[in-house]
């Protein structure tokens, strides 16, 4: 089975990683039949567009749950070792989303700095799906402030 790239903010990463914004109640399916055996939600369950009984709906298909609500506005260095420590210890392939992606992108910046990848490389993989270290952008800013307080110099190491 291809990809379901119609999922908002779809995003392949690796072989053992995708990523992606909200889920409609039709897409755990799809994901149970590309192969995912773990969902990590990164969105608050009180989002109007958050998936209802997700983890119910997740398990009712043999696929594991976890769940890290990471408020948009309030972005913490222990959201992201909680995710980070997630990815680490479950099972994969592994789906990881959000509302749109941006919460993900971000956390997976970080993750790729962490790991050696170039600035360049992973800010063009978060920039597939926003850019939060840009200028202007109130609601990127509690993430451009983690980022660099995480990551350092965007140009650094």
């Amino acid at each position: 089975m291809d990809d379901p790239e119609d999922i908002r903010g779809w995003q392949r990463l690796s072989s053992g990683i995708t990523t992606s914004g909200r889920l409609e109640p039709h897409d755990p399916a799809r994901l149970a039949a590309i192969g995912t055996r773990h969902v990590i939600n990164l969105a608050l369950d009180s989002h109007p567009e958050a998936l209802a009984d997700e983890g119910d709906r997740l398990a009712e298909l043999g696929i594991a749950y976890t769940h890290i609500p990471v408020p948009f506005d309030r972005p913490t260095q222990v959201h992201y070792a909680a995710v980070r420590t997630a990815l680490d210890s479950v099972e994969g392939p592994v789906h990881v989303h959000c509302i749109m992606n941006f919460r993900v992108s971000a956390f997976f910046y970080l993750l790729h700095r962490e790991r050696g990848v170039s600035h360049e490389d992973a800010l063009a993989l978060m920039q597939e799906q926003w850019n939060p270290l840009l200028p202007g952008d109130p609601a990127s800013e509690p993430w451009g402030a983690l980022i660099k307080r995480l990551a350092g110099s965007p140009t650094g190491p």
